[in-house]
């Protein structure tokens, strides 16, 4: 059996509210994506932000085969305690965790901790991704082993990584976000990053978009009006005809590879 941390990024008022609409939070995703390909996997969950716990958690932190960071509605450039809590959490966990799986919010946390940057990105993915290619470093990394080289994700990000951090390898872009996913290393800690979200299904986006439709077209103008939304979701269900479950979460499962290699 192998140990592993799972760090919710969203604060727990967010997964209080998608509870009470029945949308499931992104640990519970990351967890039935994991044991889609094992069951042979222990889970602690920690929340840096809220959880009093912390202190106990960083001294045990050498004792887990691997964390996995998930995503986040925060944004890293504001500066609240919260926010603050998970990036010295994850300054810990880059010392003593070997293996780092960083997904959306979880690689802004890891990048920002590792002296890169995160700014507003132009534009944003909104339940999903186009054309993910990865690049040479990408193809030579295990992190993509069986992946197709240009592909569709589970997206759901307004922000993006300006500046890597030192050594980091971009390994895919899109023409949206120039860093799509990334490799760095830190002493024997291996940090894997990803922008978007391959433990996440197209369905639950699609709840996402619905929940924070009202968002969506007041604060972050990202459409005009319900029907923007609503033919932008019939757009996503077209993916969802054609999209292979396996192939989507490969991402993961070279992850839990790695582990046992």
């Amino acid at each position: 059996m192998k140990k592993i941390l799972i760090v919710e990024g969203n604060l727990r008022e967010e997964n209080e509210s998608f509870s009470k609409v029945g949308i499931q939070t992104h640990t519970e995703s990351l967890k039935d994506s994991l044991n889609y390909f094992t069951k042979e996997l222990n889970f602690d969950v920690i929340n840096p932000s809220s959880d009093q716990n912390l202190q106990s958690v960083n001294k045990n932190l050498e004792s887990y085969d691997g964390l996995i960071w998930g995503g986040s509605s925060l944004n890293i450039y504001n500066d609240t305690p919260e926010i603050r809590r998970q990036i010295e959490f994850m300054k810990e966990c880059q010392k003593k965790v070997k293996n780092i799986l960083a997904i959306c919010w979880g690689m802004q946390v890891a990048v920002t901790a590792a002296g890169g940057e995160v700014k507003k990105a132009d534009s944003s993915h909104i339940g999903i991704a186009n054309a993910i290619t990865i690049n040479e470093n990408g193809l030579n990394h295990p992190l993509y082993k069986n992946k197709d080289q240009k592909f569709n994700s589970p997206a759901f990000n307004f922000d993006e990584v300006k500046t890597l951090p030192q050594d980091a390898i971009c390994l895919a872009s899109n023409k949206i976000n120039k860093v799509q996913s990334l490799y760095f290393q830190i002493n024997d800690t291996k940090i894997w990053g990803l922008q978007y979200h391959p433990e996440i299904t197209y369905e639950k986006m699609i709840s996402l978009i619905e929940f924070r439709k009202d968002r969506l077209i007041a604060n972050r103008k990202a459409f005009k009006d319900e029907k923007e939304i609503h033919n932008h979701i019939s757009f996503i269900k077209k993916e969802i005809a054609i999209s292979d479950k396996k192939k989507r979460m490969t991402e993961l499962n070279n992850w839990l590879n790695n582990l046992y290699s």
